[in-house]
This record gives C-alpha cells, structure tokens and sequence, in this order.
C-alpha cells in the first residue's frame, strides 16, 4: 500500500482557492459589463470610464490570490481538482492577468499607491511608546481603533495650528 502525505488544511488556507476562482469570474464579468458601458456612453476606451481604476484593483487581487495559492504547495491537490488544467493553468492564466495588470497600471496610479503607503507609514510612526499606540490591546474594536485614530490626528492638528500661530 502506497504512503500517502496528510497534509494539515485549515478551511482559511481552502478559501484561497474559492476565493480566487470567484474573483477571476467577477473580473471577467465586470469587464465585460463596463466594456458595454463604455459603448452605451459613445464608445469611450474602457481606460477612460470613470471607474476603470476598480477593474485594475480587483485585476490585482485576483494576482495576490493566485500567488498565495502558487506559494502555498500544500494548496496544488486542491487546484487540480477545481480548476481546469490544475496548477499549470493557473500559472499560465495568472502570468496573462499579471501582463495586463501592469499594463494596466498608470504611472499615476502607482505614485498615489506610494503616496498612500507612505502617508500611512508616517501616521503611525509617531507613536513611540505603547501608551501611544491605538492599536494596543487585544479585543479592539474597529470602532476603538478608529476613534483612537482621530483623536490622534485631531490631537496633532491642533498641535501644529499651535505652532502655526
């Protein structure tokens, strides 16, 4: 009798795969759909449709989630059994939505990407000390959190109006 490896799954580590069959039809739905929008207002290019920016996001999620389930080996059994053509197909079909999504990717998009990386980074690098810290503490809620957040920024506001005057 052959010696079969059990590999340990969690049903998170599952929905990986779910999730990225799901996102790879919405994508190729909402594509779709806003290519005949783009019609119906006068035969604009899809690049300049309003929205076009949320057809890159989730063209990037949908690489995120292929490259979590091409990183995770103990996912590939699963892969064979629900996606046609196995781990190769999703290779193939990831590297093609990779190609488009940089293509895809203005300039402008990836700068105000930095951009909101960067101003995140500085919101909370100023706290120094766990007293300081909004997100101290197990149990919080977003609400806690959040309302942490604005005080603090209120609080740095008026700090610098301070200074200002």
């Amino acid at each position: 009798m052959a010696e079969t490896d059990d590999i340990a799954l969690t049903k998170e580590s599952l929905w990986y795969i779910d999730n990225y069959i799901l996102i790879r039809d919405y994508y190729d739905r909402t594509v779709s759909r806003i290519a005949a929008r783009c019609i119906r207002k006068g035969n604009i290019a899809i690049e300049d449709y309003p929205f076009y920016g949320y057809i890159v996001d989730v063209l990037e999620e949908l690489c995120e989630t292929g490259d979590y389930i091409l990183n995770h080996k103990e996912l590939h059994p699963y892969v064979e059994k629900k996606i046609k053509g196995g781990v190769q197909a999703l290779e193939k079909n990831l590297s093609l939505y990779k190609e488009e999504c940089e293509k895809n990717s203005t300039k402008e998009m990836n700068v105000a990407k930095d951009a909101d990386l960067s101003a995140a980074k500085d919101a909370f690098s100023g706290f120094i000390n766990q007293e300081d810290d909004p997100t101290r503490g197990a149990g919080q809620s977003i609400d806690e959190v959040v309302a942490k957040l604005v005080a603090e920024q209120e609080k740095l506001i008026n700090q610098k109006e301070e200074n200002d005057e």
